[in-house]
């Protein structure tokens, strides 16, 4: 699997660089850029491109919430991972909201990491700290005091209930858990599991899990 890391500080992605070579595994770091400007020429002529970026958030010229709004839409094979020290409620839900695939506190130990990488790369999952993973369920909860989204007003009447089971799979992923550990839960294979979840997609015409669960809070189906 390629790697890509953008931080400010050069120190910070040895260290980084340090963490992910302590553990035995298949990851190479092909790129590393020192703020998300750098990192936007660089992909301009990125052969090959990285499957996952670890993205700082504080950058000098473009912070990681911007670079992540300004890739995604350029780049939608490539999964990213803020990794910071912050965990305040705006920063984790604006890269959130930005695009980001998780959210990590560089407080991880390299197993943490790596495990963060593979479940994003493998679509198994939106990994977070212990933390942020609260912040962000709080926040969701929230969103059932608010009006609905407009793409769900827009499609509301084309909107297909979920299965007791969908629920149950949804709601575990609503907690955190991975598709593993909601495999291992329900007595599920993980490709059950997956399937289950593309199938929530198509019902609620979505493409995240952050809009499945927002509509799905509002209609009172978890």
């Amino acid at each position: 699997m390629l790697i890509a890391i953008v931080d400010d500080k050069p120190y910070l992605r040895n260290s980084l660089k340090e963490k992910l070579s302590a553990v035995e595994h298949d990851i190479s770091i092909i790129l590393e850029a020192g703020d998300g400007t750098d990192f936007l020429d660089m992909m301009k002529t990125a052969m090959p491109q990285p499957d996952v970026v670890l993205m700082d958030i504080e950058m000098q010229e473009l912070n990681g919430i911007e670079t992540i709004q300004r890739a995604a839409p350029l780049y939608p094979g490539i999964k990213f991972i803020i990794l910071t020290v912050f965990d305040d409620d705006e920063r984790i839900f604006n890269a959130i909201k930005a695009g980001a695939h998780g959210y990590l506190l560089k407080e991880a130990n390299a197993q943490q990491i790596i495990d963060a990488v593979y479940q994003v790369h493998e679509d198994e999952g939106a990994p977070m700290s212990p933390g942020i993973a609260r912040k962000a369920w709080k926040w969701l909860n929230s969103l059932q005091q608010q009006p609905e989204a407009e793409k769900a007003r827009g499609k509301k009447n084309e909107l297909e209930p979920l299965s007791e089971r969908e629920k149950e799979i949804l709601k575990c992923s609503m907690e955190g858990k991975e598709y593993a550990q909601i495999a291992e839960l329900l007595f599920l294979s993980k490709h059950t599991v997956r399937q289950h979840m593309k199938n929530i997609y198509s019902k609620l015409h979505v493409s995240s899990k952050i809009e499945a669960l927002q509509i799905s809070l509002k209609n009172k189906w978890i």
